[in-house]
C-alpha cells in the first residue's frame, strides 16, 4: 500500500514538474505565439567581410528606427526586441543566422540585406510562414513566395529605372555596359537594361562582361567602350569593381559618365582608392543624406549622432523597413502573442493595403508580388560626398 502512495506521489510530482518545463519553454521563444508582451523582430546581413559597409549601415539603421518607436510608446502599446546576426554574405550562414534568431524567438524577420543569402533564407521563412521584408536583397528570387516582400526595387527593375533615366535626363547618345556575367545581382540588372534600351535615344555600343574569376584587370571592356566613343559606362556592379575601373579608366585618360546603381553605394568609403576618381559618378539610388527635407535631416542627424558616419542607402532602406513593419502590424491589428504563422498571414495580407512615405520613397506600395512601387531618383558624387541630381 506504501508503495502505490509512494508511486502515486511521484507520478503526481512529475506531472507538475513537466507542465511547469512545458510553460517555461513555450514562454521562451517568441516563434511559438507564446504569451509574448513583445515584438521579437530580427535580421541578418555582413558585420564583417567585404560586404560590411551594407550590413553595418542596415544593422545601425534599424536599431535607430526600433529605438524610436520604442521611446514612443511601441506598437500599440507592445515594445519591440531587436536582435542583428552577421551572415558575412555567405547564404549557408545566413540560414545558420535565421536558425539561431528562431532559438531567440524570432516572429518576423528583417533580412537578408544581400540577394544571395535572402535567397536562401526566403525558403526557410517560406517553411515556417514567417513574414520577411528585405531592405536591399534585390534579386526577384528573393519575392518568389508569398510571405517575402522588398523594400529596395529588384534587379530588373533597377535596369530598366536607370535605362529610363539616362534617357529622360538626356546622359548621354552611346553607352557601353561593364558587368559581372557570374552575378545575378549584375546580370539581372544588364538585361534589363538592354531590354529598356531597346526603346530610347541612346544606344548600347559596348557590353563588356567579367566574370568573378576575372575582376581585377578591366583594361580591355575599358579601350572597347573607348573605342565605340562611349560618352556614358553603365556599370551595374558592387563598388569594389567599381573603384578598379575608375582607377584604370583614369590611366587611360578616358573620361566618360560613370553610371552605377545601388550596388556603387559605398564607394567613397574604401580604403586607399582616390575618392577624386568618383567624381562626377551618378547612381541610382532612392536615398540622399544631403536631402533637404526634415525627415532625412532628422535620420542623417540620429545616425551620425550614433556612429560618426553619414549613412548610406542601405540604412536608410532598414529604417524603413522597420516602419513598414510597424504600418503593416497595425493595419492587421497583430498583436505578439500570435503564432509565427498567424503573424505571417496577416501582415502579408496589410501589406498590399498600406502606403509609407518613407526616406526612400514617397507613396511607397507594395503588391501580392512583393516588389515595391516607387519613383527612382539618382545622385551624383560632387566634392567627395552624394548629392541629389537634378
Amino acid at each position: 500500500m506504501k508503495m502505490k502512495k509512494v508511486l502515486g506521489l511521484v507520478l503526481v510530482l512529475s506531472l507538475v514538474v513537466a507542465s511547469l518545463a512545458a510553460c517555461g519553454s513555450s514562454n521562451k521563444s517568441g516563434s511559438k505565439g507564446s504569451g509574448n508582451d513583445k515584438f521579437y523582430i530580427g535580421g541578418m546581413g555582413p558585420l564583417t567581410g567585404g560586404a560590411a559597409v551594407y550590413g553595418l549601415h542596415v544593422k545601425y539603421g534599424a536599431e535607430l528606427a526600433v529605438k524610436e518607436i520604442n521611446e514612443a510608446g511601441g506598437i500599440n502599446g507592445k515594445q519591440i526586441e531587436f536582435r542583428f546576426e552577421d551572415d558575412e554574405h555567405d547564404p549557408e550562414k545566413a540560414v545558420n543566422a535565421y536558425n539561431t534568431l528562431k532559438d531567440w524567438g524570432l516572429q518576423i524577420l528583417m533580412g537578408a540585406v544581400t540577394s544571395q543569402p535572402s535567397v536562401a533564407v526566403a525558403e526557410e521563412t517560406k517553411n515556417d510562414n514567417m513574414f520577411q521584408i528585405t531592405p536591399s536583397g534585390s534579386a526577384p528570387a528573393v519575392v518568389k513566395y508569398d510571405n517575402a516582400f522588398q523594400v529596395c526595387f529588384t534587379d530588373p527593375n533597377q535596369g530598366a529605372a536607370s535605362a529610363k533615366y539616362i534617357n529622360d535626363q538626356n546622359l548621354a547618345k552611346k553607352v557601353a555596359v561593364i558587368y559581372d556575367s557570374s552575378d545575378v545581382y549584375s546580370s539581372g540588372i544588364y538585361e534589363k537594361f538592354a531590354a529598356e534600351a531597346a526603346n530610347s535615344n541612346f544606344e548600347i555600343v559596348a557590353a563588356e562582361a567579367f566574370t568573378a574569376d576575372s575582376k581585377s584587370d578591366f583594361s580591355v571592356q575599358l579601350q572597347k567602350a573607348k573605342d565605340s566613343n562611349a560618352d556614358l559606362v553603365f556599370l551595374p556592379i558592387y563598388y569594389q569593381e567599381a573603384t578598379l575601373i575608375l582607377t584604370q579608366a583614369s590611366s587611360m585618360d578616358y573620361n566618360p559618365i560613370f553610371f552605377g546603381c545601388d550596388g556603387l553605394d559605398g564607394i567613397l568609403g574604401v580604403e586607399n582608392f582616390n575618392t577624386s576618381l568618383a567624381e562626377g559618378v551618378m547612381l541610382l539610388t532612392p536615398f540622399a543624406a544631403d536631402a533637404t527635407d526634415e525627415k532625412t535631416q532628422n535620420f542623417v542627424a540620429k545616425f551620425k549622432e550614433a556612429h560618426d558616419e553619414i549613412p548610406n542607402q542601405f540604412g536608410a532602406d532598414a529604417y524603413d523597413a522597420i516602419y513598414i513593419i510597424k504600418a503593416a502590424i497595425e493595419k492587421a491589428g497583430v498583436t505578439p502573442d500570435m503564432s509565427v504563422s498567424e503573424i505571417g498571414d496577416a501582415l502579408k495580407g496589410a501589406m498590399t493595403e498600406i502606403e509609407y512615405d518613407g526616406l526612400t520613397g514617397l507613396g511607397m506600395t507594395w503588391t501580392s508580388s512583393g516588389e515595391v512601387n516607387k519613383e527612382p531618383r539618382a545622385v551624383i558624387i560632387e566634392d567627395g560626398a552624394y548629392k541629389l541630381f537634378d
